[in-house]
């Protein structure tokens, strides 16, 4: 493939166009737990975190520089959907009250500009911009005017939020748990969960709430018990932190040490849209260990297939960076376990809508996994701005990386769908996987503010269906992007595997 690809159906998206206390300031910015100043190193990068303000229109993603994944807002297409122009862990119960003040929605620092130059946030007050006469959407975080009772993008009444949840908290201990010391399950789904991750939230006051936020696990853990799916159909994975030894064999220790950092700063960035907070870094390990242990209960015959119901997401963290919401990669920590339990071939399919560069540059020497990424391109202008068709892999990896890039936003169903039966599936056929691990991002769902694509909930069954043979039904889906929790309803048709 020489060129992005084009969708199917043709539609095209306008382009209108501390040093106090002595505690280690090893993020961009934030504060410091300990004495509440400021941090603010002032060097441009620290043990791999690179210091970023200014540009949010810079595509490309580096190594040494990473940009935010951020995007800038003139106009709304057909259907409302915005355009983009360019230690050990405290139980949840015991920070209920401290950590309520999590954010419901998107941290795009303006969502709507009244003109196509870009405004230069350097000096950004977080206060300064409030408005009060707008209210966020809970749903999909794209902002209204006080009169609409509607969200104008996603429907959504206002003040809804997510229902159900605590009707999934009661039923986690009716679940039957499954790892390699127990009896084999009577089902054949794993899912793996901890509370802890939604302590994982940003903290410092914005006039955006940040897309990334809680509510999208709550959403999809709701939806999993009305549809009796949790827990008479599916045993939960004991959750534990992986190691450091785990770690090391995808990012480096710099980097390792970047995001354990971040347990002493109440708040803290790694770029201008990629936050932490206290427990963060508790989060990112969780996930990554429950990413792992359900790659090696699946690899070893224990369960069939599974779901990681995680965050932070992990695809765009790369060997020695995080970035664009992600700490640690959890699909390449899950490839690794499975290779060490017995996988000989991995295949990895990403079909956030975002490109994967994370995951991409961990495996691309390694011709024993194969990264297939479907996503916005848009010759290279749209976040992170790699996953180019002519990236193909280096070394022995040389055409281990399959990149299928779309020129435009409103791709929807037919064109994954074609892309699938005409591109990966020949190539994972020809691969043969000893088991298919899905970078399952939902940002490229129909009403989705980030991803302004036409993916239905058909859609995506249809391809996890299409998936499950390449492997014998040896499937892992972990959760990535996605930031509309009434998406995330629709979830359980990815059961049909």
């Amino acid at each position: 493939m020489a060129s992005d690809m084009q969708p199917l159906s043709g539609h095209e998206i306008p382009s209108r166009v501390v040093e106090n206390c002595g505690v280690s300031d090893h993020a961009c910015h934030g504060k410091c737990q300990s004495c509440d100043s400021d941090v603010k190193p002032s060097c441009a990068e620290v043990n791999g975190i690179s210091l970023l303000i200014g540009s949010h229109t810079d595509g490309k993603a580096s190594k040494e520089k990473c940009g935010a994944c951020t995007f800038t807002y003139d106009c709304a297409g057909p259907d409302g959907c915005l355009i983009a122009t360019n230690g050990s862990c405290m139980a949840v119960d015991e920070l209920t009250q401290q950590f309520e003040r999590e954010q419901a929605g998107a941290a795009l620092e303006d969502l709507v500009f009244s003109n196509d130059e870009e405004e230069d946030d350097s000096d950004w007050d977080p206060a300064s911009g409030l408005v009060m006469n707008r209210w966020f959407c809970l749903n999909c975080t794209v902002p209204n005017v006080d009169e609409v009772m509607y969200c104008l993008n996603c429907h959504e009444l206002k003040g809804s939020g997510v229902d159900g949840y605590d009707a999934f908290k009661t039923q986690i201990a009716e679940a039957a748990l499954v790892s390699p010391d127990t009896e084999l399950p009577e089902v054949s789904t794993a899912i793996g969960f901890d509370e802890r991750m939604l302590l994982h939230s940003e903290l410092e006051v914005k006039p955006n709430p940040h897309p990334e936020r809680p509510d999208r696990l709550r959403a999809i853990a709701a939806s999993l018990s009305a549809a009796g799916i949790f827990p008479s159909k599916c045993a939960l994975v004991p959750p534990r932190e992986i190691t450091k030894e785990e770690l090391l064999m995808v990012h480096t220790p710099d980097h390792i040490e970047s995001v354990e950092q971040t347990k002493n700063m109440l708040y803290s960035y790694f770029t201008s849209d990629t936050y932490a907070n206290g427990h963060s870094a508790c989060a990112a390990k969780l996930a990554a260990g429950l990413c792992a242990d359900l790659a090696s209960l699946i690899v070893s015959g224990r369960v069939q297939n599974g779901f990681a119901m995680v965050r932070p997401p992990g695809h765009h963290a790369g060997v020695k960076q995080a970035m664009g919401f992600c700490l640690h990669n959890n699909a390449a920590v899950a490839a690794l376990a499975a290779k060490r339990t017995g996988a000989k071939k991995v295949l990895i399919v990403d079909w956030d809508v975002h490109h994967g560069n994370g995951t991409q540059e961990i495996f691309e020497g390694d011709k024993s996994v194969l990264y297939v990424s479907l996503h916005r391109h848009e010759y290279g202008n749209f976040y992170p701005g790699t996953g180019a068709a002519h990236e193909v892999g280096i070394h022995d990896g040389q055409g281990f990386s399959v990149n299928i890039p779309w020129s435009c936003g409103g791709v929807g169903d037919n064109d994954y769908i074609f892309a699938f039966k005409t591109v990966v599936l020949p190539i994972a056929a020809e691969f043969a996987p000893d088991i298919t691990i899905i970078s399952a991002g939902f940002d490229a769902a129909r009403g989705d503010p980030l991803g302004c694509c036409d993916v239905t909930p058909t859609g995506y069954s249809i391809m996890t269906s299409l998936l499950t043979a390449c492997s014998g039904g040896r499937l892992l889906v972990i959760l990535e992007g996605g930031y509309v929790p009434d998406s995330f309803h629709n979830l359980r048709k990815l059961k049909k595997i």
